[in-house]
């Protein structure tokens, strides 16, 4: 697979991997074992970061497109990941509250459709 695909598989921010790693195609054997037994670069990558945004996304409790609309838009790392959640700005209290509105609604709609199925 190419190594934007086993970088998003591994949750880490592709340009911060080791260049070797961005250079080469990657096999599923070959991702299996990063999994299994990561090697130091991983461990270092995931534990501080530069992180993707879905990984910064999940951490802060949010959506990518609240991320986008707070202009967070590049990586994070996990520093300013618990900075911001230390002392969470208004617009990171706003999104996580969207993100709840849009949960409860789609439960409420996925409810609604196992109630009256379309048929």
């Amino acid at each position: 697979m190419k190594p934007a695909t086993a970088a998003a598989k591994l949750d880490v921010y592709l340009p911060a991997t080791p260049a070797e790693f961005q250079e080469s195609v990657i096999s599923r054997e070959e991702l299996a074992a990063l999994q299994a037994d990561p090697p130091a670069w991983l461990t270092e990558l995931r534990r501080n970061g530069p992180h993707p945004r879905s990984v910064v996304a999940a951490r802060l409790r949010v959506s990518t497109s609240g991320l986008a609309r707070a202009g967070l838009t590049g990586p994070v790392t996990t520093a300013e990941i618990e900075a911001l959640q230390a002392d969470p700005p208004a617009w990171l209290l706003h999104e996580r509250r969207t993100l709840v509105e849009v949960r409860r609604e789609e439960k409420r709609l996925a409810e609604r459709a196992a109630q009256h199925p379309q048929g």
